[in-house]
C-alpha cells in the first residue's frame, strides 16, 4: 500500500514538472512570435512622405508603359497598312541593281561552283585558274552579298595558297646514268617505268635511249594523273624473272 502511495506521488511530481515546462516553452514562443510580428510592423511601416513617393514613382512607370504601348501600336497599325513585297520581287530588284536577271545569277553561281572546284582540286594550269576568278571579280553579279566574299576572298585565298609545282625540271646527266635510273630518282618520278616520258620529251638529244652521255640537259616534264596511274600499275604489276 505504501509502494502504490510512493508511485503515485511520483508520477505526479513528474506530471507537474512536465507542466510548467510545456507552459513555459508555449510562452517563450508566443514572446518570439509577438516579437518577430512587432519587428515585421516597424519594417513594413512607412511614413505619409514615403507612401507618397512611392506611388508617384508608380504613376510615373505606368504612364511611361502606357506611352510605350501607344507607340508600339501605331508602329503596328503602319505596318498593317505597309504593303510588303514577295522575296522573289525583293531578289529581282536586287539583281537589276547589278544589271543582271535571274537567268544571269543562276549561270553565274554554276560558274563559281565549277571553278572553286577545280581551285580546290588544283587543275592547273594555276595561272589559268587565274584568269577565270579575275573573269568572275569583272563581273558585277559578283557585288552581290551570295558571291562577293566567295569570289574576292576565299577563292582568291585559296589560289594564293595554291603552290604549284614547276611542269618542266631540267637534268644534267652524270657517269653512270640510264633513263631507268633517272625516272627512279624520288625528285623526279620515284618510278623506273615511267622512262618512256624522258625519252619522249628529248627526241631531239636522244638517238637510243639506252645510250645517254655525260653533260647532256634533258628536260624532266611532270607527270598527268594518267601517266601516274599507268606507271604505278606497270610497276605493281611487274614480276622480276627468274634466276637460272
Amino acid at each position: 500500500m505504501k509502494l502504490n502511495n510512493f508511485l503515485v506521488a511520483v508520477l505526479s511530481l513528474l506530471l507537474f514538472f512536465s507542466v510548467n515546462i510545456i507552459a513555459q516553452e508555449e510562452e517563450q514562443v508566443e514572446e518570439q512570435t509577438e516579437e518577430q510580428m512587432e519587428e515585421a510592423e516597424e519594417e513594413v511601416e512607412m511614413t505619409e512622405e514615403e507612401w507618397e513617393a512611392e506611388m508617384a514613382s508608380l504613376r510615373s512607370q505606368q504612364e511611361s508603359l502606357n506611352a510605350e504601348v501607344t507607340t508600339l501600336r501605331e508602329d503596328v497599325d503602319k505596318l498593317k497598312g505597309t504593303q510588303l513585297q514577295s522575296f522573289e520581287d525583293c531578289m529581282n530588284e536586287l539583281y537589276s541593281m547589278v544589271g543582271a536577271t535571274k537567268s544571269d545569277v543562276d549561270n553565274f553561281r554554276n560558274a563559281v561552283s565549277e571553278l572553286d572546284g577545280k581551285i580546290r582540286r588544283k587543275e592547273g594550269p594555276k595561272a589559268d585558274r587565274q584568269k577565270d576568278l579575275d573573269a568572275l571579280k569583272m563581273n558585277k553579279i559578283s557585288a552581290l552579298p551570295e558571291f562577293f566574299d566567295k569570289v574576292h576572298t576565299q577563292m582568291q585565298g585559296a589560289l594564293d595558297a595554291w603552290v604549284e609545282a614547276p611542269t618542266a625540271i631540267e637534268y644534267t646527266v652524270v657517269k653512270g646514268d640510264h633513263l631507268w635510273g633517272i625516272a627512279r630518282q624520288p625528285q623526279h618520278y620515284g618510278n623506273g617505268f615511267a622512262w618512256p616520258v624522258i625519252y619522249r620529251a628529248n627526241r631531239d638529244k636522244i638517238k637510243d635511249p639506252d645510250l645517254i652521255y655525260p653533260q647532256q640537259v634533258f628536260t624532266v616534264p611532270q607527270l598527268s594523273e594518267e601517266e601516274k596511274e599507268k606507271y604505278e600499275k606497270a610497276r605493281a604489276n611487274y614480276k622480276p624473272a627468274p634466276v637460272q
